[in-house]
């Protein structure tokens, strides 16, 4: 090899982690079914079906409705079987467990955001997760936190822009990560932007640690909701708009309690003392 050869010097790029090539398709489905077909706005002479449609607020609903049947398929010939086997494979207490690994890897992102939203009561609580499970739940896999008065809370970056005041703007179902919206898309981007898991590098170790992760987050997230899935699927008359419209009362529900969370003081960690009784009158005796 000639010693100048510095191509031959250099080391072989690796692939990047799962995460960071997940993003730019994620990104490219998005642009896709902004410019895809819309859906039909009804005539103006109808208007309880303006109504309807404005309230509905899904104007590419053709495309995410292609989303939602391949989003579908790849359920019912993938996850969802591993996500059945895993819940009668695996005992409950094991999968608890590993419910709470998957948490605790997420403090982080959930911690920025909490400060990001000028929440400093539900901020303690993530930190405090974060220290007490990481050492004494053995990583997270003891739930120790919880039992000590740091109750967990739900929290990402769409939470965050809708504190802000951005609003959700139309429906959108993305291909891998299902409901949303510009708001929500733009909270994972971010999301992903400030996780640990974003910046760990590459290499086999890094892609181990990425892919890991990612799986078992799936899994465990599909596990969680196998019943009422299936039961949307069997009963309702069209799944996807039922999906829409609990995707959108969910996350008005977790908006709304997070805006009313309103706490700023910091935790009472002693009982409080009895308050004084009445002060008897000059010359009453006691009972």
């Amino acid at each position: 090899m000639p010693p100048n050869d510095c191509r031959a010097a250099s080391p072989p790029t690796r692939p990047a982690p799962l995460a960071r090539r997940m993003l730019p398709m994620l990104l490219c489905g998005l642009a896709l079914a902004t410019l895809a077909a819309c859906a039909t706005p009804p005539p103006a002479s109808d208007p309880d079906a303006v109504a309807d449609f404005r309230e509905t607020n899904d104007p590419i609903e053709p495309t995410n409705r292609v989303f939602y049947a391949v989003n579908n398929g790849i359920d019912t010939v993938l996850l969802r079987p591993v996500a059945t086997a895993y819940r009668d494979v695996v005992p409950e207490a094991v999968r608890s467990h590993v419910h709470s690994f998957l948490v605790n890897l997420g403090n982080p992102v959930q911690l920025i955001n909490d400060v990001l939203e000028a929440k400093p009561r539900r901020a303690g609580d993530t930190l405090m997760r974060l220290v007490v499970n990481t050492t004494f739940g053995i990583g997270g896999i003891f739930d120790v936190a919880t039992d000590w008065g740091w109750p967990d809370h739900e929290n990402d970056g769409g939470m965050t822009f809708a504190v802000w005041g951005l609003g959700d703007g139309p429906y959108l179902f993305l291909p891998i990560l299902g409901p949303s919206s510009p708001r929500d898309a733009a909270g994972f981007a971010s999301d992903f932007a400030v996780s640990p898991f974003s910046w760990i590098g590459v290499g086999t170790v890094a892609q181990a640690l990425s892919y890991t992760k990612t799986a078992a987050s799936a899994v465990d997230a599909r596990a969680n909701v196998i019943d009422a899935l299936d039961k949307i699927t069997s009963q309702a008359l069209d799944p996807y708009a039922t999906i829409r419209s609990l995707y959108r009362q969910h996350r008005d529900s977790q908006i709304e309690d997070l805006r009313a969370d309103n706490r700023r003081t910091v935790p009472a960690w002693f009982p409080a003392a009895a308050a004084p009784g009445p002060t008897p009158a000059p010359g009453a005796t006691k009972p």
